[in-house]
């Protein structure tokens, strides 16, 4: 994590290793795995276009994402009263300042992205916008900001690579009784290649989608946590969460359809919910709130 006056999270840190060494080992197995039942050049070939698409994802994650949202970086000419939220919270987090976008929908959401600090964006909604009171805003700003501190977006960006490559390898080997990935060959003793790989990339994709599920919802907690000690007012960002929530769920269809690829990186979620959500149930993020603010207001 990067030094800032945000508040450290241990387990947040833990979590973020442990989900990328076990999608990194997972990710050469893959590639090994496929290397030697595929073998020759198209062996050859998934393992560096696997390992080339990882690089990519790393080195474009900020632009990946602001396409996603139809989103654009903006000057402090074009949205003063944004940047000097940004600028104050960047003051009082001690950390560079990121690059401010705002993404034309009338979803109401904002996001953090970007491969590091340096080339960081924190997002927003013209929805949220028109939606949320001043201190609201700096409270959401505040949640995006720490993601960018404890570098969870680059986390979360390098490790999907593995479960993307695994889900467009089981696409590609669902055409192997068609010859895609040498369907007609079969060893003396073992199952169509095509099988392999199906099933490799299925099991690779499962455990992907899991762990990626489990760190998405703790740092969606640990930002909360960190956003509200920051500006001392978990109340504004409950309130925001609140207004956020019934936002989305009012937006007609077509136009959350337009923005759902990028709502693993929202603060609320445009998209699925329940066991298959990037993002813990709103009640659990209010209560984590309510019980901060009970803090705080506790006398010294």
């Amino acid at each position: 994590m990067a030094r800032t006056r945000f508040i450290g999270d241990a387990g947040l840190t833990a979590r973020m290793t442990l989900v990328m060494f076990l999608l990194g080992a997972l990710f050469v197995g893959l590639v090994v795995v496929l290397a030697g039942v595929i073998g020759g050049t198209i062996g050859t070939l998934v393992g560096v276009g696997a390992i080339g698409y990882a690089v990519y994802q790393w080195s474009s994650s900020d632009k990946i994402a602001m396409r996603a949202m139809r989103a654009r970086e903006v000057t402090s000419q074009e949205a003063p009263e944004l940047h000097g939220m940004v600028d104050r919270l960047c003051a009082l987090a001690d950390m560079p300042k990121p690059r401010v976008g705002v993404a034309d929908t009338p979803v109401p959401n904002a996001f953090a992205t970007g491969r590091s600090p340096d080339r960081a964006v924190v997002c927003v909604t013209t929805g949220i916008l028109q939606l949320l009171s001043a201190e609201e805003l700096e409270a959401v700003l505040a949640h995006e900001l720490s993601h960018v501190a404890h570098r969870d977006v680059l986390v979360m960006t390098v490790a999907s690579s593995a479960g993307i490559a695994a889900g467009t390898l089981t696409q590609g080997a669902q055409y192997g009784g068609l010859g895609f990935f040498g369907g007609s060959r079969r060893d003396s003793n073992g199952p169509p290649t095509w099988i392999v790989v199906l099933v490799v990339s299925l099991v690779v994709y499962a455990v992907s989608f899991v762990l990626l599920r489990l760190l998405s919802r703790y740092r969606e907690l640990s930002a909360d946590r960190a956003g509200a000690y920051l500006t001392l007012k978990p109340a504004a960002l409950a309130s925001a969460l609140r207004k956020i929530d019934a936002g989305v769920q009012a937006t007609p269809q077509r136009d959350l359809r337009q923005v759902s690829a990028g709502s693993a990186l929202c603060i609320s979620p445009i998209s699925l919910k329940g066991l298959s959500s990037t993002h813990p149930p709103l009640q659990q993020r209010l209560e984590q709130l309510a019980r901060i603010q009970t803090e705080l207001d506790r006398p010294r």
